[in-house]
């Protein structure tokens, strides 16, 4: 069961920081040597490419329409008894 929703943006942008803090470590211990310049690109793109993949993402889950089985809709409201019942798709359980 999934904890949370899946967002391939999040998950692109965080690979190319990774991958711009590694060419920055490797600079670091002498492994090679790298011009300060290289990483603009490298994030730039990263930051690019992780737009257009949350994009993609939003507009496949806007076309698909909303998940069945979630949350009731409408506003929460809480009794004096102090039990929370929705206005909206109120299951009836107690």
């Amino acid at each position: 069961m999934l904890r949370h929703e899946f967002q391939p943006g999040r998950l692109v942008a965080g690979f190319f920081v990774a991958v711009a803090g590694l060419v920055y470590a490797g600079d670091a211990g002498g492994l090679w040597d790298t011009p300060w310049f290289v990483i603009i690109p490298i994030v730039t793109g990263g930051l690019c490419l992780a737009g257009a993949a949350a994009t993609v993402a939003h507009g496949i889950r806007k076309r698909r329409g909303p998940r069945v089985g979630g949350r009731p809709e409408g506003p929460r409201t809480v009794d004096p008894g102090g039990r929370h019942t929705a206005e909206a798709g109120d299951s009836g359980r107690d």
